[in-house]
């Protein structure tokens, strides 16, 4: 004997299992989607680095024929050290102000994911009070 078809209640329970069928596919699509974009990011991301990789070897070797070619021109001259002094100058500011600049990233990197880490110590502590 059918206590749902008695009761009334087959439609009711198809139209929920329809839903939930329905949600699963749904699901089932974005993670597909997600896991597409995550591969073109991916791609991008490569491509990307690549490229940073080859500008920062390309802007080190044209910095040092820039300073090379600065110290060639005031050779001959009595501001050679003077110049070769100001070169040296200009490298360590430029990398004073990396250093800064990768220290700065670094302990903002440690705060990374603050909101998600709420976010679940918030949902565990309203699962324990709930237990």
């Amino acid at each position: 004997m059918n206590w749902l078809s008695l009761l009334g209640l087959d439609a009711w329970v198809a139209r929920w299992r329809a839903h939930v069928i329905e949600g699963a596919i749904a699901a089932e699509d974005r993670m597909e989607l997600a896991r597409l974009e995550w591969q073109d990011q991916k791609a991008r991301l490569q491509h990307l680095l690549v490229l940073t990789i080859a500008v920062g070897g390309l802007t080190v070797v044209a910095l040092l024929m820039l300073s090379a070619a600065v110290l060639v021109q005031f050779w001959d001259t009595p501001q050679r050290t003077a110049v070769a002094w100001g070169v040296a100058v200009v490298w360590l500011l430029g990398w004073a102000v990396a250093l800064a600049s990768l220290v700065s990233v670094a302990q903002k990197a440690r705060h990374g994911f603050a909101l998600t880490r709420r976010e679940l110590a918030q949902d565990w502590r309203e699962i324990k009070e709930r237990l």
